[in-house]
């Protein structure tokens, strides 16, 4: 999935937050910033509100459309009146809406505009971004990023950061056995002189070839004040990077919903008991209320063994996502891994390594035939509880 870059020409603040979660939430996920079209950089995306001056946002439009011939240019106005359409048309927008416009019609626009960007002759490939949410601290979150992570480098044999957003006890360079000089704070303190080559400095590099941005030492960052700053070091990433694999943590935080945003593949990972389940309900229910769509949840099963606590159909249903993965559970192989900074995917020949082999081809290629299947359900404990709490 092609992810986009916009930016909305507008006065009213109403419709400029409006527009920024149906761009953020649509099918295809859309960085939303502050920054006007200029020569030499012009978003995928630009939203134009013609509702209060047409003859001011018709230039507007040519000014876009000069810039580059490829870009999307989203033409709002206040009622669909042909005299409008065929003049934003002429001017150079690719779409027309009328205020305020379905989440549907904004979904079909930015598919155009993504398939459009993607057909052109200077089109650069953007990073495909994958996102790890724990639906509660311990499920396993870190351990699956970073293994998934090892094995997209060396599936694809292509260049892969993982991001580490977590404030604090943020653990991804202590999994890998690497130490850092530098970690998401430096960027995100220093975004007045942030480019590719800088952030370069600021990346470590893994013995497996992939590269990593440390998480933060303090308890207090990456918050509310780094979300836009971190919506900008993503987005410089995708330019450097074929792939993006963001440890979120397992807290709705700022950082962490700018990370959903951000994400072409939000994989969910959850434990077969019932406090986790319980807490994947809800995060999930969040997640749809923020607006990403729906086809990047992924559900992740990890601890998963005969006999299950709760059926993994039991759980499907509580959660209205089917299972995508089931890794199964097996603490001494992992400790073992974790302890000695050696990921699964690079210390043996183990079931778990060729569990993560599987999952990894399956996501970067969704076409791949694999059978992730678990065997039969045999246990039904826990069912009686479930239904006390849903």
């Amino acid at each position: 999935m092609a992810r986009l870059s916009g930016s909305i020409l507008t006065e009213d603040a109403e419709l400029k937050t409006q527009m920024t979660a149906l761009l953020r939430g649509g099918a295809v996920p859309v960085t939303v910033t502050d920054e006007r079209p200029s020569r030499g950089s012009v978003q995928d995306v630009v939203v134009v509100d013609g509702r209060f001056g047409l003859e001011k946002a018709i230039g507007q439009v040519e000014h876009v459309r000069s810039l580059d011939a490829t870009v999307g240019i989203f033409f709002v106005a206040s009622e669909a009146s042909p005299d409008a359409i065929l003049t934003s048309m002429r001017a150079g927008a690719n779409e027309f809406f009328a205020w305020p416009p379905s989440r549907e019609a904004i979904d079909e626009g930015l598919k155009r505009t993504a398939a459009r960007r993607a057909s052109s002759p200077s089109a650069q490939l953007p990073a495909a971004t994958v996102a790890f949410f724990g639906a509660k601290g311990g499920a396993g979150t870190t351990t699956i990023a970073v293994n998934f992570a090892v094995d997209v480098v060396r599936v694809t044999k292509k260049r892969a950061v993982i991001v580490d957003i977590k404030p604090g006890l943020g653990e991804v360079a202590l999994f890998l056995g690497v130490r850092s000089r530098y970690t998401l704070l430096d960027a995100l303190d220093n975004l007045h002189r942030l480019d590719g080559e800088f952030l370069r400095e600021l990346v470590v590099k893994h013995k497996s070839g992939l590269e990593i941005l440390a998480g933060s030492d303090s308890f207090d960052r990456p918050g509310p004040g780094d979300t836009a700053g971190l919506e900008e070091v993503l987005r410089l990433l995708s330019k450097t990077y074929d792939y993006i694999i963001i440890d979120a943590g397992s807290h709705m935080s700022t950082c962490a919903v700018t990370a959903l945003y951000t994400a072409d593949t939000i994989c969910m990972v959850a434990n077969p008991d019932v406090p986790c389940v319980r807490n994947a309900q809800r995060l999930l229910e969040r997640v749809r209320q923020l607006g990403p769509a729906e086809e990047r949840v992924r559900v992740l099963l990890n601890r998963a063994a005969e006999p299950f606590p709760i059926p993994p159909a039991q759980i499907q249903s509580a959660l209205g996502y089917p299972i995508y993965h089931m890794f199964p559970s097996d603490y001494k192989t992992v400790s073992g891994a974790l302890n000695s900074g050696v990921p699964l995917t690079m210390s043996d020949n183990s079931d778990m390594a060729s569990q993560f082999d599987r999952f990894t081809r399956r996501l970067i290629d969704p076409s791949t035939d694999i059978d992730v299947s678990s065997g039969r359900v045999r246990s039904t404990l826990g069912l009686q509880r479930l239904a006390s709490i849903w």
